[in-house]
């Protein structure tokens, strides 16, 4: 037990390391902290390390999986609680998704958006959407690519699916790339927002979820108003992508 409270003690003070960083990077580019929203990504921990965050303040929390985050949820059951799922998610999942998710990172497809909607409104549920964009056209990356964007918000909206209100954007910048690199990808998620919200008279498409722990300062310093950061608050986990 002495062993899991030092555990904890070393969480819950990575934690306020990863706000202290959010705070001075948004001061730097004289943002306000409070315009960015911090999801401790908790895939791959136990419900006890979660806790301990929760007790250190922290109430956002991003998933990847809906078979390790179910039961998370039902067992932590904490109402002041958003949950994120960030992941891929399969079109045999959307299920999950309503009345468990207040967040859904990674909107990629027309089917997906249906059976999310056929869902909610059974349920009578609300989720927040974010469009994945992969914007660097990488092969092994989920997401809609960039100049497909306007066409695929113009038949999201054609679909009125007022259980889905369209958000902002994701995307996951190259790993381990330049600073320069990284920077450009954020860059141009943020102009594709921007257009995007013009273009569609979109007044709450104000959303730009990226950065992670490699790289939430480059995102910050982008416009970034939500950073899923895992590994720099909880630790190492056996998963190739270190949110």
């Amino acid at each position: 037990m002495q062993f899991m409270n030092q555990t904890f003690d070393a969480i819950a003070s990575n934690l306020f390391h990863v706000k202290q960083s959010i705070a001075d990077a948004a001061r730097a580019c004289t943002r306000s902290s409070d315009a960015i929203r911090l999801i401790a990504v908790s895939k791959g921990h136990p419900r006890e390390a979660i806790a301990a965050v929760i007790a250190a303040g922290q109430k956002d929390f991003g998933e990847s999986t809906t078979q390790d985050a179910l039961p998370k949820i039902s067992q932590l059951a904490d109402p002041s609680i958003d949950w994120h799922f960030i992941g891929h998610l399969q079109t045999n999942k959307a299920k999950f998704i309503p009345g468990n998710f207040s967040w859904l990172h990674s909107l990629d497809s027309l089917d997906l958006a249906r059976k999310l909607f056929r869902r909610a409104r059974e349920k009578s549920a609300t989720i927040n959407i974010l469009i994945e964009v992969n914007v660097t056209s990488d092969p092994k990356k989920h997401g809609i690519a960039p100049e497909a964007l306007p066409d695929f918000i113009e038949k999201l909206l054609k679909e009125n699916l007022p259980a889905l209100p369209l958000r902002g954007l994701m995307t996951i910048a190259p790993h381990e790339a330049p600073e320069k690199e990284i920077r450009a990808c954020f860059a141009s998620l943020r102009r594709l927002r921007d257009d995007c919200q013009q273009r569609f008279g979109l007044k709450n498409f104000t959303e730009l979820s990226m950065g992670m722990s490699g790289d939430y300062i480059e995102a910050i310093k982008e416009g970034s108003t939500m950073v899923r950061v895992g590994t720099a608050i909880f630790g190492e986990r056996h998963y190739s992508t270190k949110y």
